[in-house]
């Protein structure tokens, strides 16, 4: 399992700096709704981002870790690459140092093997719905069939769900050479199911990554990647194969013994379609072990969240066994 970091770097400026430094990258800066980009470091794995607000003068340094340097888990370097750029970047005016480890994605793209396995595997995680601590929401850049996104209520986390593919072609389809790109075999029938896991605020950064300074925050997350992705994505999706209702129901009857957590497990079944959300399914089950009953799936390899009447596939592997292979 790979997972990639792309890290957000933010300072706020008082208007005479930041203005200079506007000025001086002017010739770089292309608009984009309310900021401008400036991408001449994108090669090397950089973005910055100018926000000319009204109240808040900020520039964010996006870093993509595995186009900075080759091995990211290499943190030492990884460092001196990043402070090495900030530096000659800004004429030697700032380093990393003087910058905030502000937010964070982690991606992991999971090869299912098809882009038709890919809209499967969408259809039936859509129907999770609303999780606990997170709700439904609404990226214009994704089509709605193609993607399955949630935002944290209150913990400063985001999950995305999307058809690589999909979101490339949307991105590249506006331009001359984006619609040649589309042409090449690099964006045919890839299969990339994408998952991503952003920590938008310092404030979620420091549950993975409690140092004092950036360089030590970076190396911490760095280490700590997999399990900050991992915890999420296991809160959102849920382990076992998914299966129509029919085979569920009969799977659960054959191989649980017990006879009330057999039956708890077949109204959870019966509640998800019902609600169209985990959660509240959950919820109504009105059982304070819902976390035991989740763990009963799980022991089956069995997703309580099943497949539609009207989707024509029958049976989908655990997109966890995706992870290893």
């Amino acid at each position: 399992m790979v997972i990639n970091q792309l890290l957000e770097l933010s300072m706020i400026l008082d208007a005479d700096h930041f203005q200079r430094l506007f000025n001086a990258k002017a010739s770089y800066l292309k608009e984009l709704d309310d900021e401008y980009l400036d991408t001449s470091l994108a090669a090397k794995g950089i973005t910055i981002v100018y926000r000319d607000s009204r109240y808040k003068k900020k520039i964010r340094l996006l870093a993509n870790t595995s186009l900075v340097v080759d091995d990211p888990s290499n943190t030492d370097k990884l460092i001196r690459k990043l402070d090495k750029r900030i530096s000659e970047y800004f004429d030697h005016g700032y380093t990393l140092d003087d910058l905030t480890l502000s937010g964070v994605t982690l991606t992991l793209d999971i090869n299912v093997g098809s882009r038709e396995k890919v809209s499967d595997y969408l259809k039936v995680l859509q129907r999770i719905g609303k999780v606990k601590g997170f709700s439904p929401v609404d990226y214009g850049c994704f089509a709605d069939k193609a993607s399955f996104c949630l935002s944290g209520n209150s913990n400063d986390i985001d999950f995305l769900l999307y058809d690589l593919e999909n979101a490339v072609m949307g991105q590249l389809r506006g331009t001359d050479a984006g619609r040649k790109q589309l042409q090449s075999a690099k964006y045919a029938d890839q299969g990339i199911l994408r998952a991503e896991v952003r920590l938008t605020k310092p404030k979620a950064v420091r549950e993975y990554a409690d140092a004092t300074d950036v360089a030590s925050q970076i190396v911490e997350l760095m280490k700590n990647s997999a399990d900050a992705f991992m915890e999420t994505f296991a809160r959102v999706v849920p382990f076992g194969d998914f299966h129509k209702m029919t085979a569920a129901v009969e799977i659960i009857r054959s191989e649980v013994k017990d006879s009330i957590m057999r039956r708890r497990m077949l109204r959870l079944l019966t509640l998800i379609p019902e609600k169209k959300s985990l959660h509240l399914a959950q919820k109504a089950m009105n059982c304070r072990d819902t976390e035991k009953v989740m763990m009963a799936f799980t022991k089956i390899n069995l997703s309580p969240v099943t497949i539609s009447k009207r989707h024509e596939v029958k049976h989908l592997e655990n997109v966890y066994s995706y992870f290893l292979k």
